[in-house]
């Protein structure tokens, strides 16, 4: 297979081109050449989606598959399609579950209304710029438009720093704020199970939406901190706190405590989406003890999370250390 990225050395994009490269497969690159490193084998061809003739280095190419991380302007997603249309027979675009239109129902299928995306547009926020992203895709390949909603994704390469937060607290030891309860479900995707999927879906002519995420409860936030305390061998002690008390002291969750969405939160349905639709299609998702062990391998190699390539930074994730001995204290 001939698979063609469109950026490819982020997060998704990153595991996408190492998971083809482990396939054996030929793998170009298409982005503007500033930030990352690529493994060897890999071409790429260099341009700027949002310039004039920026798409010019794939004029004359040939691909089997297209995907595209893209998550800015949903005009920029539509250039591309209309300049790949007679290079690839389909196109994998990286959505998000963000563009479901509130309210969501908790166990919202691929079915259900998305907020409104102008696939012309040059702004917005995340959820329009998605939802125009696949009113973009769509509009040029149709059917052959395979739009991946994926959701909370984890696992080496994260550029957020969600999971490599809550393993560099709990590697520093003490007591550490758990936000309860234990059992609360959590709903995630590996990012390597997330590349896996897209790219056999994408190979086998898939076209649609599809929420791409494990089953609600894959784990809960107890089996996500117990394996961070097993892959960094600390001496943390967790202390269960019910979340009332925390919602009181301002804490929010998601971002303050990352991954964390209690029960009756306004955002709880982030992590409780229908994804009987991609588990039919295959998805496979590994357990929770290999992506915490392996992200924090991954975090000793690297030292730190690296920067979010060519993209704008996002404010820091985690709950500042005096706020945490104020709700323990408490």
């Amino acid at each position: 297979m001939r698979l063609l990225v469109l950026g490819g050395t982020g997060f998704v994009g990153g595991a996408v081109v190492r998971e083809a490269l482990r396939r054996g497969w030929t793998v170009t690159v298409f982005n503007r050449g500033l930030h990352g490193e690529l493994p060897a084998g890999v071409r790429r061809l260099r341009g700027d989606r949002t310039v004039p003739d920026g798409l010019a280095a794939l004029t004359g190419g040939e691909w089997d598959l297209v995907v595209d991380t893209w998550d800015g302007a949903p005009r920029a997603v539509g250039d591309a399609a209309r300049a790949l249309l007679g290079a690839v027979p389909q196109y994998v675009y990286i959505s998000s579950g963000s563009v479901y239109a509130v309210p969501v129902p908790a166990g919202v299928g691929e079915e259900a209304p998305t907020v409104e995306g102008d696939a012309n547009a040059v702004d917005g926020d995340y959820a329009q710029l998605k939802a125009g992203g696949e009113r973009a895709a769509t509009a040029v390949f149709g059917d052959r438009a395979l739009l991946v909603r994926a959701g909370l994704i984890l696992g080496p390469g994260e550029d957020i720093g969600r999971l490599p937060w809550w393993l560099h607290r709990i590697a520093r030891g003490g007591e550490v704020l758990a936000p309860g309860p234990r059992d609360l479900p959590v709903q995630y995707v590996d990012v390597r199970d997330l590349a896996g999927w897209l790219l056999d879906r994408g190979a086998a002519g898939a076209g649609g939406a599809y929420n791409v995420i494990s089953r609600s409860g894959h784990t809960t936030m107890g089996g996500l901190l117990d394996a961070a305390v097993a892959a960094t061998g600390s001496d943390a002690v967790l202390r269960w706190t019910d979340p009332e008390p925390i919602l009181a002291a301002g804490v929010e969750p998601w971002n303050d405590l990352p991954i964390w969405i209690p029960e009756g939160h306004e955002y709880r349905w982030l992590q409780e989406r229908g994804v009987e639709k991609a588990y039919a299609a295959g998805l496979v998702c590994r357990p929770v003890a290999e992506t915490v062990a392996d992200t924090w391998r991954w975090l000793g190699e690297v030292g730190r999370v690296p920067a979010r390539a060519g993209r704008p930074a996002r404010a820091a994730v985690g709950l500042d250390p005096a706020r945490e001995a104020a709700l323990l204290a408490g």
